[in-house]
């Protein structure tokens, strides 16, 4: 109950006080590229349950079919705005939105697409779907240049789900079991000074 109660009090102040960013941000992506503002994709939520996240376009609109839903270093499917919000995180703050609505949580394992959640072994997902997915969590800090690993891998899609995607998960699960309010504090504070710095 604290946690949700954390959640709304901060994403409700959040978009607030960053409403002339979030409009900055989205006049430029506007500008910058045809498109929508926004990208929303299916991703899966606490008990297995889908709901669609929202993120800052920072990728062209026909960028599914051009590759891999996984980003791969340079990119060429980024736009030039992309480039900068997707390095400053800017592109994550409209999932503040799903915090407020409910879908999400400010801390907790970031959601993944269906296809990936599907190779979940059966009790890990379970444990890591018994809470909302989150904005940012320790797998998020941990690998933050991730799209800089793949484009070193000889097989990217490979990698993610081989390497990346099994270490991602232990992370996810270490902080279920060890979830806390003081915790996701420190989470959120590291976070901020890992974009900050």
């Amino acid at each position: 109950m604290a946690k949700r109660l954390f959640d709304i009090l901060a994403s409700a102040l959040g978009l607030l006080l960053l409403s002339p960013l979030l409009l900055g941000v989205a006049l430029w992506i506007k500008w910058d590229s045809p498109g929508p503002v926004m990208f929303r994709q299916e991703r899966v939520g606490r008990f297995g349950r889908p709901f669609f996240i929202h993120k800052f376009r920072s990728m062209r609109v026909d960028a599914p079919a051009l590759g891999p839903q996984i980003t791969i270093g340079e990119d060429p499917r980024i736009t030039r705005s992309g480039r900068f919000i997707r390095r400053s995180k800017l592109d994550e703050l409209p999932q503040l939105w799903d915090v407020l609505r409910g879908a999400m949580s400010l801390v907790g394992p970031r959601p993944e697409v269906p296809r990936y959640v599907a190779l979940y072994p059966a009790e890990l997902r379970e444990l890591v779907l018994s809470v909302r997915p989150g904005i940012t969590d320790p797998a998020s800090l941990e690998f933050r240049d991730e799209s800089s690993v793949l484009a070193a891998a000889a097989d990217p899609e490979r990698a993610y789900v081989e390497v990346l995607l099994p270490r991602k998960l232990a992370l996810s699960c270490a902080y279920v079991r060890e979830a806390s309010l003081a915790r996701d504090l420190a989470i959120i504070w590291r976070t901020v000074r890992s974009i900050s710095g």
